[in-house]
């Protein structure tokens, strides 16, 4: 995700489509230090995506150090995603892409290769789309845990439309069989069903969980929208592991509708 949190928040009052869960306040839009590289693109599933580096500088989401090596194409044309620490600086490099290409209404998938549901506590990975207004006009799927050991290890979430109100998160833990799941959420103007796979399918062969937010479809964007992948660091506080974590997306797909 892309927003500057505060203090983690145990509960938080949510409108219409709302659900409890543990997820931190937004608070302030991110902020950037340093200056920032020229940012670099790759080629991934049929796409153009725009690599993150914020230079010698932080930005946000955490805030975090972004390193544009840690985003990279392997030889099956399979999407790395790094969180690593540079041993001159001492400092954690994040790692996040964002599509050239908008996307709108349907069916948004990803297969992911990773211990998502052990990753440490201060680590977030993050598919979404989003339109850069913070609290608004968004759709995510989090594996995060967000500095507490004992949270729910994703979190589903969709921020309204702008000039709307009702967010709705669903933070839960599902039973996960090996490193390979599929992601996916499908996107209409009246709900956003979310949808957790283990495995590698286009159906929903080992469906683990789903969720929907429908009410009130009004609360749900409009907008077409860029999407994001990332491994960032929550508050920019060091994984208690003090170690290397990778994430490898084998594939994006969006069906339109």
């Amino acid at each position: 995700m892309k927003k500057l949190y505060c203090l983690l928040a145990i509960t938080i009052a949510l409108a219409s489509c709302k659900k409890d869960f543990n997820k931190p306040a937004v608070v302030a839009a991110k902020t950037d230090t340093g200056k920032e590289k020229v940012n670099s693109t790759l080629s991934f599933s049929g796409y153009t995506w725009t690599i993150k580096d914020s230079g010698t500088g932080t930005a946000g989401p955490g805030p975090n150090y972004w390193k544009g090596a840690n985003s990279f194409i392997d030889a099956n044309g399979y999407l790395h995603l790094r969180l690593s620490k540079n041993t001159t600086t001492n400092q954690w490099q994040c790692a996040e892409v964002t599509s050239t290409t908008n996307f709108g209404y349907g069916t948004y998938q990803w297969q992911v290769e990773g211990p998502v549901s052990t990753l440490d506590k201060n680590i977030v990975l993050g598919f979404f789309n989003y339109s850069g207004v913070d609290g608004y006009d968004e759709m995510d799927i989090e594996y995060a845990k967000w500095g507490v050991a004992t949270n729910p290890f994703v979190g589903y979430t969709v921020y309204p439309a702008q000039g709307a109100s009702g967010n709705f998160h669903n933070a839960t833990s599902f039973t996960t069989s090996g490193t390979y799941t599929t992601n996916r959420f499908k996107r209409t103007s009246t709900s956003v069903v979310f949808k957790a796979i283990n495995g590698f399918y286009d159906d929903d062969t080992n469906l683990a969980y789903t969720t929907t937010c429908s009410s009130p479809a009004y609360s749900i964007s409009t907008l077409s929208m860029p999407v994001h992948m990332n491994l960032w660091l929550f508050q920019g506080t060091a994984p208690t592991s003090d170690s290397t974590v990778e994430i490898i997306v084998h594939s994006f797909k969006f069906t339109a509708l």
